[in-house]
């Protein structure tokens, strides 16, 4: 039986799995930015920065995570600084 190979699964535009994660990354310093000037920035700016792209706003969240932000929930959809 052949197997989908899911490492290259065209997802939104015909992106790659690989190109999600570098748009993603990419994005992040921006947010960063935003995040710091501002103190916060919502989940819908996030999601329309990414032109409504599930796969790289979830990215997004996971490596701001990851570099140590609060991304909130679905009560305080927003994403902000930890406070120490």
């Amino acid at each position: 039986m052949d197997r989908c190979d899911v490492r290259v699964r065209a997802y939104k535009n015909g992106k790659t799995f690989d190109q999600c994660v570098q748009i993603a990354e990419a994005l992040n310093p921006e947010f960063k930015r935003m995040i710091d000037g501002n103190g916060k920035i919502l989940w819908t700016d996030i999601l329309e920065k990414v032109d409504h792209d599930e796969l790289i706003y979830k990215l997004t969240l996971k490596y701001l995570r990851r570099d140590g932000y609060d991304i909130g929930n679905w009560k305080i959809p927003e994403v902000k600084k930890y406070a120490i």
